[in-house]
């Protein structure tokens, strides 16, 4: 009879994994940020793009420090979400490129993105506080406050301007 190994992962090892994932994202949206600013028709949108990408230079500063707490090099993992969600941003940038939809689209991209950070992050916050690590907690909760506090901005960008000039043009 074959022994079967067991795979001896731990919480530890899906909390490294998932800091990874996220770091990995983060600067996939650091890439993806400027693309989006210079796209973006309204100033209100390009502006915003531009925000964002300084306040994610801030995020990754935040994941390496988590990184530095549990002794480990700030290396990404490859996420195909991200990936994907990026992608599907990137498609719409050529699909609409000079259409009153194109805000919209970009908004709806960005808003895809930051639900996925926002995923991410209470997930990590909630395996921090479960493995005792309290240096960790309050540098996730700052990520996570600026990614909500951006979706929120990013709702008001598409209900005030971006949508109803989509829908005008119609």
């Amino acid at each position: 009879m074959a022994t079967t190994k067991t795979n001896t992962k731990t919480l530890d090892d899906l909390f490294l994994d998932t800091l990874k994932d996220i770091y990995f994202a983060e600067k996939q949206i650091l890439k993806a940020l400027p693309k989006m600013a210079r796209a973006a028709q309204s100033e209100e949108g390009k502006a915003g793009f531009l925000q964002h990408r300084d306040e994610t230079q801030g995020q990754i500063e935040r994941l390496e420090q988590v990184f530095e707490l549990l002794g480990k090099p700030a290396r990404g993992k490859t996420c195909e979400a991200i990936q994907g969600i990026i992608s599907e941003g990137e498609e719409i940038m050529e699909e609409f490129k000079g259409s009153p939809a194109l805000d919209a689209g970009l908004i709806s991209s960005a808003q895809a993105v930051e639900h996925y950070e926002i995923a991410r992050y209470g997930t990590l916050i909630a395996w921090a506080t479960q493995l005792g690590l309290k240096d960790a907690v309050p540098l996730l909760q700052a990520n996570l406050e600026e990614e909500e506090a951006t979706d929120q901005k990013l709702t008001q960008l598409a209900e005030t301007a971006a949508n109803a000039k989509g829908a005008k043009a119609a």
